[in-house]
């Protein structure tokens, strides 16, 4: 399937702002399954200084440095994709879950690039309600891929969907107190789920091409990030699921970057002096693109 992805995000200031530094994850990785043909960063006022380089994890990211006042910021994206099915394991063939496990004293044999996924992040800390709430599907010698796949389940059962329950910087405890939230707050819980079991989870962002009601036209802007997890299988490595969705990742799923949790993959992200109070708004669009559509024109 080939898309086109326009990701444009405003912020409006209520007085000016003198200088300001950002940081971006928008550009779609390239992958076995996935491939980035082509990527565009546009940035209005123009930029001072604009960097690009891989961070720790792999992801593409690029800084850019505002030196002249203003009162509004507009980042815009456009990237053309191309993704292929991705075939994943039998859940019930998979290995125990057991097996994955890291346990420091008796570490399994699991990559180092693997092990640092155990650990807590600054929005996944380890909580005693997140063992608790993963043990039922974690029992002795259940398959690991079945085992994650019935906590995607029940998360998507019990968590109800509320854009309006959360912002970015609700901590994990009010999440799993009220049960409510979005695709970032269900990836960090099963995140958490999964590192409380002892077992590498990672936080993906990227976006899934959504389908309108039948019979109505879909809205322009009315895509989002989107956010889902990685498991990591012995034998295999990286296995996706979605628990927004209650699914494994499909081809309408598009991988922009991964890292421990959302700190790590923040689409947009900056410090500024002055700007007073601001407004954001953040508008997607992923539009699968036919051989009669022309490709995005660049300047």
């Amino acid at each position: 399937m080939n898309y086109e992805i326009v990701h444009r995000t405003v912020y409006e200031y209520s007085s000016e702002v003198s200088v300001s530094h950002h940081v971006v994850h928008l550009t779609p990785r390239t992958l076995p399954h996935q491939q980035c043909l082509r990527h565009e960063l546009v940035v209005e006022p123009a930029p001072a200084l604009v960097t690009h380089r891989d961070d720790y994890f792999g992801n593409s990211t690029r800084f850019f440095t505002m030196a002249g006042a203003h009162r509004t910021l507009v980042v815009t994206a456009r990237s053309e994709v191309t993704v292929h099915p991705r075939h994943w394991p039998a859940p019930e063939g998979t290995a125990a879950w057991e097996l994955a496990r890291y346990i420091s004293d008796n570490v399994v044999n699991l990559p180092l690039d693997v092990q640092e996924y155990v650990y807590p992040s600054a929005f996944v800390p380890a909580l005693s309600a997140l063992a608790e709430y993963a043990r039922p599907s974690f029992t002795p010698g259940r398959p690991l891929l079945e085992a994650a796949l019935e906590l995607t389940r029940r998360i998507h059962a019990d968590f109800v969907f509320d854009p309006k329950a959360t912002t970015v910087a609700t901590p994990l405890e009010q999440v799993i107190a009220q049960r409510r939230g979005v695709c970032q707050d269900f990836a960090h819980f099963q995140i958490g789920c999964l590192r409380a079991m002892g077992l590498p989870a990672r936080y993906v962002s990227g976006y899934l091409e959504t389908l309108p009601p039948a019979g109505e036209a879909k809205l322009v802007g009315s895509d989002a990030s989107h956010a889902w997890v990685q498991t990591f299988l012995p034998n295999f490595g990286w296995v996706d699921a979605d628990p927004t969705n209650n699914m494994l990742a499909s081809e309408r799923h598009i991988v922009v970057a991964w890292g421990r949790d959302f700190d790590d993959v923040s689409p947009v992200r900056g410090v500024i002096s002055g700007g007073g109070k601001h407004t954001l708004k953040v508008a997607v669009d992923v539009v699968p693109r036919t051989p009669s559509r022309p490709p995005f024109r660049t300047n």
